[in-house]
């Protein structure tokens, strides 16, 4: 089961291009200053089996769609379920382009499966005495967008992207 809060159709906030994003509920961070506060409490939500909600999630993305992107909350504290999300997307879409949105640094998650099907990755908590609203797809100066694909191919070590 995944647990979920809500889907926006089409933003251009939370990713590359017109994105399609989910948040998932439950974060174990209370950052100060944090963006979605509604979503830090585990026991809110929607749970669904994961292949529901991956046929939910397939109905809504178009053609418009860039891809798909996973915030929350913090996606990764439901890693396993992600990862069964993120494993059929995968096999029915394989070219959708996939961000994550997660509190953790890559260098505590990158050894999670779900990590192998994730093209970027935004890591890091939110700081509100790092908070730059001129920052492109993050909310504060400490958090990196990264190629998570050329990271784990170089063995590991942060490959970051440079988005303006």
């Amino acid at each position: 089961m995944i647990k979920y809060a809500g889907i926006i159709g089409d933003s251009v906030v939370d990713g590359a291009g017109i994105r399609l994003v989910t948040f998932l509920q439950g974060c174990p961070r209370h950052c100060t200053g944090c963006h979605n506060p509604a979503l830090i409490p585990n026991h809110d939500g929607i749970d669904m089996a994961e292949k529901d909600f991956v046929k939910l999630l397939l109905k809504k993305i178009t053609p418009q769609h860039a891809g798909i992107t996973f915030s929350g909350g913090d996606p990764l504290m439901q890693a396993d379920a992600l990862f069964d999300v993120l494993a059929l997307l995968r096999r029915k879409r394989p070219e959708l382009n996939v961000w994550v949105y997660t509190g953790y640094n890559f260098e505590e998650v990158r050894n999670l499966p779900a990590m192998g099907l994730i093209d970027v990755l935004v890591d890091g908590s939110f700081i509100e005495e790092k908070k730059d609203l001129g920052l492109a797809f993050r909310g504060s100066s400490n958090q990196r967008i990264i190629d998570v694909p050329k990271s784990l191919v170089n063995g590991g070590t942060v490959v970051e992207m440079k988005m303006e």
